[in-house]
């Protein structure tokens, strides 16, 4: 797979948990001081040991000044994307434009139906997310005048669009099966699996079936950003995925990047040492190697020998 060139960026992927509040608000103010790009937050709102992400989220907002934002990803089915798209572009235009859009079709569906929420098949999940984000992205659009728009799971019938957020708001999915890559690739901005769900290894074929969607679509695989959720040790001899030194992370995600077109590597820890160590030894050690390939002459074969 090729390297598509983008921006290379490092984030934390922080537990939101409620038992003690201020601890999640200390790591990410600890995230933002040690120059990490990104803040996500996971979101299971039938888990009553988390704080509500989205609450939390806009908490994080006022705490931070230049760190990125994002749930990491948004349960769809206990979120209506009318209601979310108002409050991803309000506390995006409340942060001056620092806010994405992690987004997942749903699981652990006997919590969602506990909470209300719909039992959705895997077929209805993904078409529940398609209508999503046509919804969403239609009210984010300050041209319109009304909003039409949705299938059979939402639909919007006259809405007035509004507010707009104050940047290009992107749409990452979390996305693992055929159905919802091919989504990804027609659809998405980026494409955010785990590496606890999707080992390295399996990243290529993943990978080929977004382009094929995006070239389907008309669109240019590059137009989907490739972004890993990461989960790893500095404990270890290096033999296994981010089991190592943090030259070994380095070298690992360095790959990724210039053969899987991976740019944006967030990892799952709620250790403050952790996080800086990440920090200070592995994101500029990455962006150093990736900047310094990609400013190497392409390589080329030899001209052949005149025989004559």
């Amino acid at each position: 797979m090729p390297d598509y060139g983008h921006e290379m960026q490092m984030g934390v992927f922080l537990t939101p948990g409620s038992r003690s509040p201020r601890q999640v608000v200390d790591l990410a103010r600890l995230a933002e001081r040690a120059g990490l790009d990104i803040l996500a937050l996971q979101d299971h709102p039938y888990q009553p040991a988390f704080l509500d992400t989205w609450t939390l989220l806009s908490y994080l907002g006022a705490a931070t000044e230049r760190i990125r934002l994002t749930p990491d990803v948004a349960n769809l089915p206990l979120r209506p994307p009318a209601v979310l798209a108002r409050a991803v572009a309000s506390l995006d235009l409340l942060t001056g434009g620092r806010v994405e859009l992690g987004l997942g079709a749903g699981g652990f569906w006997d919590a969602i139906v506990a909470m209300g929420g719909p039992r959705r098949t895997p077929g209805e999940a993904v078409g529940a997310l398609e209508d999503a984000i046509t919804v969403m992205r239609e009210l984010w659009d300050p041209t319109r005048r009304h909003v039409r728009a949705g299938g059979s799971f939402y639909r919007l019938d006259g809405a007035k669009p509004g507010p707009a957020p104050a940047h290009d708001v992107s749409i990452w999915l979390g996305a693992y099966r055929p159905r919802m890559l091919r989504l990804t690739g027609r659809l998405a901005d980026g494409w955010l699996p785990s590496s606890t769900g999707m080992p390295p290894e399996q990243l290529a074929a993943a990978n080929a079936i977004v382009d094929d969607a995006a070239r389907a679509a008309g669109r240019s695989p590059a137009d989907v950003r490739r972004l890993y959720n990461l989960a790893g040790s500095f404990d270890g001899s290096g033999a296994g995925f981010l089991q190592g030194p943090p030259h070994v992370w380095a070298e690992q995600l360095t790959d990724l990047a210039l053969t899987e077109g991976t740019s944006t590597f967030v990892l799952m820890t709620d250790d403050p040492g952790t996080i800086e160590r990440f920090a200070a030894e592995v994101a500029p050690a990455v962006r150093e190697l990736v900047a310094d390939e990609r400013a190497a002459p392409a390589q080329t074969s030899p001209a052949p020998r005149d025989r004559a």
